[in-house]
């Protein structure tokens, strides 16, 4: 039942309601200190100044900072558009079938004409990190993402490149860019175009370094967290040759990795099949490489 649930939030077919009672939930403002036996929604939570550093925040009751665990969702919309709401099924659907995990949904500042997504995401999604081990919400320092797309390369680049003190422990990724001095990237315009929001407009032939330096497998090692990924073969925004890229790395470092590359797909949206394969991978992947 709870995976058929979860089914239904990956494929942002429906909102799933949470299997806890209204009254048993607390709605209101981020207060100094909040009451760890109580359960709380918390919505539009600022984490900056900017309008767009907001996130909502799921609480569940009787945490801890001992054992509470953390999902962490990004949103894709390459790196210039898409909105938490993207995920409010995702995030519904793991308080249903993790209901003693935290959950945070996060925005964070898009891509303009004049400001790339780079640095200023990863700077967001570290700040979202601080903020939430601020202290006020007894939560364990572990931390499994979820990432779509845009969000899935926002994932994985922090987590290899910038999570120094350890807090990423896993990494679901679907669809999130890998590797952008790939050939299938960089021999193919409509792909490298597509990286002006993330880089500006700069060419791979311009500047490698950049392009390496934003490319999550330059910076894996074998401190990397565990990672499973989902790709179509027939994808017209992310190459397939992503997939292996990135895993053969992580496996070359002794990383545990789990990847699936579905024939006849595209960027997500999976046939009934496949759809059915892919949540199943994700609750166990979760289940056993990261609740405890």
């Amino acid at each position: 039942m709870r995976s058929y649930y979860l089914l239904l939030a990956v494929l942002s077919f429906t909102l799933v309601v949470s299997c806890k009672k209204e009254e048993e939930v607390i709605k209101e403002p981020v207060q100094e200190q909040l009451d760890p036996t109580v359960s709380y929604d918390l919505t539009d939570v600022a984490y900056g100044s900017d309008p767009e550093q907001v996130m909502d925040i799921y609480l569940p009751a009787n945490r801890s900072a001992e054992s509470t665990q953390v999902f962490f969702l990004i949103h894709g919309g390459g790196w210039s558009a898409g909105d938490k709401e993207n995920f409010q099924s995702t995030f519904n659907a793991l308080k249903f079938v993790y209901p003693d995990c935290a959950i945070v949904n996060m925005n964070y500042r898009l891509a303009t004409n004049s400001s790339p997504g780079y640095p200023k995401q990863i700077n967001d999604v570290e700040k979202a990190i601080q903020f939430i081990f601020s202290g006020k919400y007894d939560l364990s320092h572990e931390i499994c993402f979820l990432g779509n797309s845009a969000g899935g390369h926002l994932a994985m680049l922090y987590a290899y490149k910038f999570d120094d003190e350890g807090y990423i422990k896993a990494i679901c990724n679907t669809v999130g860019p890998a590797d952008f001095t790939d050939p299938s990237y960089t021999s193919e315009p409509d792909f490298e175009y597509g990286l002006i929001s993330l880089v500006g407009p700069v060419t791979y032939d311009e500047n490698p370094a950049l392009y390496q330096e934003v490319s999550p497998v330059y910076h894996i090692t074998q401190n990397a967290p565990k990672t499973l990924s989902f790709y179509g073969d027939q994808d017209p925004l992310v190459p397939a040759t992503q997939v292996t890229i990135l895993h053969d790395k992580l496996s070359d470092v002794s990383v545990y990795n789990e990847w699936t590359l579905y024939a006849g797909e595209g960027h997500g949206n999976w046939n009934t099949t496949n759809a059915n394969d892919y949540q199943t991978k994700i609750i166990s992947f979760i289940t056993n490489h990261f609740i405890h």
